[in-house]
């Protein structure tokens, strides 16, 4: 089975061979192929998998192109993790906004929503190259912001496009084991949109063990989301939040540790993987270890502003597993390929689920996984308050969808107008202008 990874240069890249190496059922991947348009980037993450592969006897094939159609044809799975303008973008996305004081994040606000426009056309390309190169393939989108590139995409390759974000996973797993069970046994309720949703109940063997751990405020301050919003307001809520609604509800704190921070996420990434890429350049750099090395001072940085908003410190030790995105997406590839069936939290479209979205409306929710693609689970409404957020978020979503197929710049204003995390018309137009100012591709936008 063929698996194309368009981004394939990309750090986290060796996370998804890693779970590949594992796999040694029937039916597994047996060739990769990495493309990516900056060679450099490819062939220094070729070396990490070159060395993760070593004693694993029929390790999956790997071959590098910056050859796109050549990349697409005859795939069987498709991983889609580009990131458009790099990390050197990213940075540029902080730093605009937060100079008019509003928040700069990747996927989240003013940040996310630039993120979005020079993102979608590029994705809307591949999604018709895939339609038209390997149309029996399915694609498993990693990139950013996930559930609007996902939905971008979805308009030309239907549900053969599924959206994955580890972000889930990894809550629910640490409220499981934070009350003592097994998270493989365990179903996760959690509904909304990409990094934007909700846990709203945690069952085994039928019964929901949330309240339990919402009744303790001594155990809902003992991992990662408790200690940054606090057991008063999980309580209020009545559910454990995605980490990125800390965005929306500690804003102004969030906002003001991203200026008062030596550097933003982007920056402080930016840094350190250009340090990694230029290692790689020595034929002598052991790669794995180089490799393995930066995942670590990563994942340990992780939400910095966000603690410091929150004053509570560094990460705790049993915070710095991630849910597992590569673990996530062969999941996913086994239940479609094998006809295994597999129940995961995905970002797929919405059909009937939430009744006060449209059914192409992509959201993220439990899905049932098998041979005909993902299924979105029947799930109870969510309160008033997180469906305002969510059908507000999402009204935003596509008049960015609107503005990258339309050119328009009077869309892209109001898509950033329109967010809650933007109090200003004013600040919208700055801030229109401003990432046009930096980002060549944006310039489409007139």
């Amino acid at each position: 089975m063929k698996l194309t990874i368009l981004g394939g240069g990309g750090f986290r890249v060796p996370l998804v061979y890693r779970a590949l190496l594992g796999d040694r059922a029937e039916g597994r991947v047996t060739d990769v192929v990495l493309h990516d348009l900056d060679a450099g980037r490819l062939s220094a993450v070729a070396r990490v998998l070159a060395e993760q592969a070593v004693d694993v006897p029929d390790a999956p094939f790997v071959t590098a192109t910056t050859d796109l159609d050549e990349a697409l044809l005859g795939a069987d799975f498709v991983f889609s993790a580009i990131r458009v303008g790099g990390l050197e973008g990213r940075a540029a996305d902080e730093r605009v906004a937060l100079a008019e004081g509003v928040l700069g994040q990747e996927t989240v606000g003013a940040g996310g929503i630039a993120y979005g426009l020079r993102t979608v056309p590029v994705a809307v390309d591949i999604a018709r190259r895939v339609a038209r190169l390997a149309p029996d393939a399915w694609v498993i989108n990693f990139t950013n912001p996930a559930g609007l590139v996902t939905e971008a995409m979805s308009r030309h390759l239907g549900d053969r496009v599924i959206g994955i974000c580890d972000s889930p996973v990894g809550l629910g797993r640490r409220v499981a084991q934070v009350l003592g069970h097994n998270p493989d046994e365990a179903f996760i309720d959690y509904v909304g949109l990409n990094h934007l949703g909700w846990l709203r109940g945690l069952h085994i063997a039928g019964r929901d063990e949330l309240p339990r751990l919402l009744a303790d405020p001594e155990l809902l301050v003992s991992f990662e989301q408790g200690r940054l919003f606090g057991a008063d307001w999980l309580q209020s809520l009545g559910a454990i939040p995605n980490e990125y609604l800390h965005y929306y509800y500690f804003n102004r704190d969030t906002v003001r540790a991203y200026q008062q921070a030596e550097l933003t996420r982007g920056a402080f990434l930016r840094g350190q993987q250009a340090l990694f890429y230029d290692d790689m350049r020595h034929p002598d750099t052991p790669a794995l270890k180089a490799w393995h090395d930066t995942l670590a001072e990563r994942e340990a940085a992780y939400m910095a502003e966000n603690r410091e908003a929150a004053g509570v410190g560094e990460r705790a030790e049993e915070d710095l597993e991630s849910g597992g995105y590569e673990k996530v997406a062969l999941a996913l590839m086994r239940a479609i390929a094998r006809d295994e069936r597999a129940t995961l939290i995905l970002n797929v479209r919405n059909g009937t689920t939430l009744a006060a979205l449209d059914a192409d409306a992509v959201i993220e929710v439990p899905c049932s996984v098998d041979a005909n693609g993902a299924h979105p689970m029947s799930v109870a409404p969510l309160p008033g308050h997180a469906t305002g957020l969510v059908c507000s978020v999402k009204a935003v979503e596509r008049e960015v969808l609107a503005a990258a197929d339309s050119g328009s710049l009077a869309t892209a204003v109001k898509a950033f107008a329109l967010h809650p995390l933007v109090d200003s018309v004013t600040v919208a137009r700055r801030l229109a202008e401003g990432y046009r100012e930096v980002h060549p591709g944006l310039a489409y936008l007139r």
